[in-house]
């Protein structure tokens, strides 16, 4: 038995997201598919981390075991080929050894959200990011953000249905930037709350419309109260976009 390593990249539209679900396909179900059609064996497919439907990948992890011994290339290129029809590319697969896991073997994991300030429509990126017509301070935005890094009890920024036994996280890095019409919030940490950082970008944006002030920011997230923080983003401009074992 063979484990693999994956990288992958998808346009998240039209998946209801990374896990199986029984209301639309899913990530996960279209890669388990793609492997049973190359080397005629079921597998499960773990990944990094289950993103939202909608959010996109530019680096995910996952990892499945094979008792069909495949070269690297042929798990690649074999893969891509039954997944052709859909919005998924495999970049990168190796073999790895037993004790590797995709999620639980992750030290930290990046996301980045894309948000386009201007007023005139999206011809290319129409579902690739979070069109905002006001203008937006950056740098308020990331003046921010600082109030967010290191260790907090994110529950202002935690969805509602969140599994996760712990509301408190670290940040590692949380940053606003901008280039010409493009504004973009990279985020870095071990794990994450659900719709944590997208909760987390519309209550940036508030600050950034100078509808918040800093201190407000500061009052949310100590008030650990979901109702205290801003609007949740839609998932239009979040991308993973790796991991570091």
């Amino acid at each position: 038995m063979t484990r693999w390593k994956l990288i992958v990249e998808y346009d998240g539209r039209n998946f209801v997201g990374w896990q199986r679900q029984d209301n639309g396909p899913s990530i996960q179900q279209a890669l388990e598919e793609a492997v049973e059609k190359l080397a005629h064996e079921t597998v499960r497919v773990h990944g990094s981390g289950r993103t939202d439907a909608g959010v996109h990948a530019l680096g995910q992890v996952a990892h499945f075991d094979l008792g069909k011994r495949l070269t690297e290339r042929a798990i690649r290129d074999g893969l891509n080929y039954h997944l052709h029809r859909v919005a998924i590319s495999v970049l990168h697969a190796e073999e790895v050894s037993e004790d590797f896991h995709a999620r639980t073997s992750a030290k930290e994991r990046g996301y980045v959200y894309r948000i386009i300030n201007r007023r005139a429509p999206l011809a290319l990126d129409d579902g690739r990011a979070w069109q905002i017509g006001r203008h937006l301070d950056a740098e308020a935005m990331h003046e921010a953000a600082k109030v967010l890094l290191g260790r907090h009890d994110f529950t202002t920024f935690r969805a509602s249905m969140c599994q996760a036994k712990s509301p408190v996280k670290t940040l590692d890095v949380l940053t606003v930037t901008r280039s010409a019409d493009e504004i973009r919030i990279t985020a870095r940490a071990r794990s994450f709350l659900h719709h944590q950082i997208r909760n987390i970008t519309g209550t940036l944006t508030q600050v950034g419309e100078g509808r918040w002030s800093i201190d407000r920011v500061r009052e949310a997230l100590a008030a650990r109260d979901r109702s205290q923080g801003g609007p949740t983003a839609p998932p239009d401009g979040l991308y993973f976009t790796d991991v570091v074992y």
